[in-house]
């Protein structure tokens, strides 16, 4: 804590400690805290379905399930594919056209369906935002879903999120 008027000097001694001197009086030893983190290796999951669609495409299709749903119900069989919620209030489904110009591919291997929470999923969009282009959600019955965001100038952003399981 220093007030206005005081100098502070910083510097790393010898032994790996930081050493803050605040004005003439106040000398602070603090031992420094070597990070174990590593880089954790994305999960290496094989998917049946994939969809490639638009961030603001998608952003509007989670409003639009959030309305009656807090939870995003994903279908796909082939070359079609649906997103659909259903709550108290109702249900809705949005069913995807391959011709729609906000998205890019609709593919499965084996119909597959995946249901997710809405509350964590929203989040991360959002965060996002319209930054991304096209997005890919790539996901299979049971499995986690993984979508992944292109940001221009960044890279790339994995996000997993784990399927809702009913009792």
């Amino acid at each position: 804590r220093a007030d206005k008027k005081d100098s502070i000097e910083i510097s790393i001694s010898e032994e790996n400690m930081l050493l803050v001197t605040v004005g003439k009086n106040k000398k602070y030893k603090i031992r420094l805290i070597e990070s174990s983190a590593t880089d954790t290796p994305l999960p290496k999951i094989p998917y049946d379905s994939k969809i490639i669609l638009t961030s603001s495409k998608f952003d509007k299709i989670l409003g639009d399930v959030q309305v009656v749903s807090d939870y995003l119900t994903i279908n796909t069989s082939e070359s079609k594919g649906d997103f659909s919620g259903k709550g108290d209030s109702g249900e809705v489904v949005i069913d995807l056209d391959k011709d729609d110009d906000d998205i890019e591919e609709i593919s499965s291997k084996s119909d597959s369906v995946g249901t997710y929470s809405l509350e964590y999923l929203n989040p991360v969009v959002k965060a996002v935002g319209s930054n991304a282009g096209f997005i890919t959600c790539e996901f299979s019955s049971a499995k986690p879903l993984r979508i992944e965001f292109k940001v221009a100038n960044i890279g790339r952003i994995h996000f997993y999120l784990a399927p809702r399981v009913e009792s």
